[in-house]
């Protein structure tokens, strides 16, 4: 069970959060980072089996807890702004093979953006957040 929690929490920070991925991997940190994250939620996943859940309810739920502070990705909502508002650019990326680069740069140029309005799953569908960041999207696009 460890081996799957190990490698469902590396595919989720491969797709959700590649800017802890690069951070992680720059240090030698990324196999103990899900280490560590595995062996926290371990006693959940005990007490889970307990109750007798079924494995696929287990992976989702130790899943869940794992990337509780991941969440929401800052990586997914500047991609899905940068499709919706900059289309040409995001398919010009895209097409150039630089758009996961690019939208790790953009999470630093939005850093400050994120951390006044305290980003979370309660405020990710706020509008003037949403305004806040098109506008800094924009900017650096020029």
């Amino acid at each position: 069970m460890e081996a799957i929690l190990q490698q469902k929490l590396h595919d989720y920070i491969v797709s959700h959060n590649p800017e802890l991925l690069l951070k992680l991997q720059e240090n030698f940190s990324l196999t103990t980072y899900i280490s560590d994250k595995v062996a926290v939620t371990m006693a959940m996943v005990k007490s889970l089996i307990q109750e007798g859940r079924t494995p696929y309810d287990i992976e989702e739920l130790a899943l869940q807890e794992m990337t509780a502070e991941l969440r929401p990705s800052k990586f997914l909502y500047l991609k899905n702004i940068l499709e919706e508002e900059f289309p040409d650019e995001y398919n010009k990326f895209s097409e150039a093979g630089v758009l996961t680069y690019e939208l790790v740069n953009l999470i630093d140029a939005c850093q400050e953006i994120f951390q006044n309005a305290e980003f979370s799953e309660a405020n990710e569908d706020n509008r003037f957040l949403r305004y806040a960041v098109i506008a800094q999207v924009h900017d650096y696009l020029l």
